[in-house]
């Protein structure tokens, strides 16, 4: 069957439009959401929570073209996550920025496209064609340029049905994750911003340096309540190094959501022994420190990490997921606070300066209590959507090979391991 199948560029059946160079002046709270570099997740998804707006008088005919819809594919040009892809899901106009650009299917099937670019193997290449040693960035004509399968379209859409059957499951999975995880944020707010935890009717406010707190609370530095510990990267140059069995966590691996399952490296037991980063166990919080900062992941398995990140692990008391909220509720403090003279970095004495509230140790348990159970479901969920994928991507050339019959309805398999 796939004998009389082609290949070609995929500049021959999509375009690419790299988005809209908006000016500094532009940027505001309100008006029309723009796609940037920072909402191209490391999941295949364009996150639209903290995203920055133009005024709505910039959307003239002039930008029509920049404007997206949903369904939309994206990739990132440009920076640690170049390479990434992610789907646009939205119900209203939402514009473009420079270094993401849009593939626009003109004479192929938009579903086909979509399963070819978003896997593993797509994903790689758009990365290897970015040049730059400080600033990796890559061109719309080298993304036009990438060589790809071109079935006929009516095998194309065969193809693409039977894998949006993953797609549907992961992004329900992934919509509940972010109910999950909506609600473990707010119920942290609740109990330890606006001090509304259990009891709170019988508990005295009292004057601290960080304005009135619950009695028995107490403010202080970051790091007594944390460990602030460092990264490394084995020599790239050492083959014996790189592609071993552990997850080597980069500011490109961050996730949409809470947990890290997988990353796009990973290095031997030699390579970890030759650089200085531990091995984190599970629950270490990670925070990405330098250009791309105050992006925060908990791994699901043993990781190692690079020197662009902190891992911040919890003093006595204090539980690891707790401690994942709270630096997450102190992200604006760390960006507004960061040095470095080419790139924003968080540095290890920012986090000494840093004044948080210390609960008592009983509403810290209580809390644990209550969330540990969402965190145990958002992780799940999480394995649920890598082991999709991975069964995704080695069905995708199995299908375009013909070894397996696209005619035939395949069902998805979710398995939780």
């Amino acid at each position: 069957m796939s004998g009389a199948w082609k290949r070609g560029k995929l500049g021959d059946v999509c375009r690419v439009i790299p988005g809209y160079a908006f000016k500094s002046s532009d940027w505001q709270n309100e008006g029309i959401p723009v796609v940037k570099i920072k909402n191209i997740t490391g999941d295949n998804s364009v996150d639209l929570m903290e995203i920055d707006c133009v005024p709505e008088s910039l959307l003239t005919p002039k930008l029509q073209k920049f404007v997206l819809g949903d369904g939309d594919i994206l990739v990132a040009m440009t920076g640690a996550t170049a390479g990434k892809v992610g789907k646009v899901r939205t119900d209203k106009p939402i514009l473009l920025n420079q270094r993401v650009a849009k593939i626009a299917p003109a004479e192929a099937d938009a579903g086909f496209i979509w399963s070819v670019v978003s896997s593993q193997e797509y994903q790689e290449k758009f990365f290897y064609l970015a040049d730059g040693a400080a600033q990796p960035n890559m061109s719309g004509g080298q993304i036009e340029g990438v060589e790809i399968p071109l079935p006929p379209l009516p095998v194309q859409r065969r193809i693409a049905g039977i894998l949006s059957a993953y797609d549907d499951l992961i992004e329900n999975s992934q919509r509940r994750i972010k109910i999950l995880e909506t609600m473990a944020r707010a119920l942290y707010r609740e109990w330890f911003v606006d001090f509304r935890f259990p009891g709170h009717e019988q508990v005295r406010m009292v004057s601290s340096p960080l304005d009135e707190i619950p009695e028995g609370w107490e403010v202080k530095a970051f790091t007594e309540i944390a460990d602030v510990l460092s990264g490394g990267t084995p020599k790239t140059d050492v083959a014996e190094y790189w592609n071993g069995g552990i997850p080597f966590f980069t500011p490109r691996d961050v996730p949409d959501c809470f947990y890290i399952r997988d990353t796009d490296k990973h290095v031997t037991e030699l390579g970890l022994s030759k650089c200085a980063s531990e091995l984190y166990p599970p629950d270490t919080v990670f925070i990405t420190a330098r250009g791309t900062v105050g992006k925060v992941a908990l791994p699901s398995e043993p990781m190692a990490m690079n020197q662009s990140c902190y891992a911040l692990r919890a003093k006595p008391g204090i539980p690891q997921r707790f401690l994942f909220l709270m630096t997450l509720q102190q992200v604006d403090y760390l960006k507004t606070n960061t040095g470095g003279a080419t790139f924003d970095t968080i540095v290890v004495d920012t986090f000494r300066r840093m004044k948080v509230v210390r609960p008592t140790c009983e509403i810290v348990a209580r809390f644990a209590e209550k969330t540990d159970g969402i965190f145990d479901q958002v992780n799940t969920l999480q394995r649920q959507i890598h082991n999709l994928r991975r069964t995704r991507d080695l069905l995708l050339p199995r299908l375009l090979s013909g070894e397996l019959d696209v005619s035939q309805s395949i069902e998805p398999e979710v398995a939780t391991v």
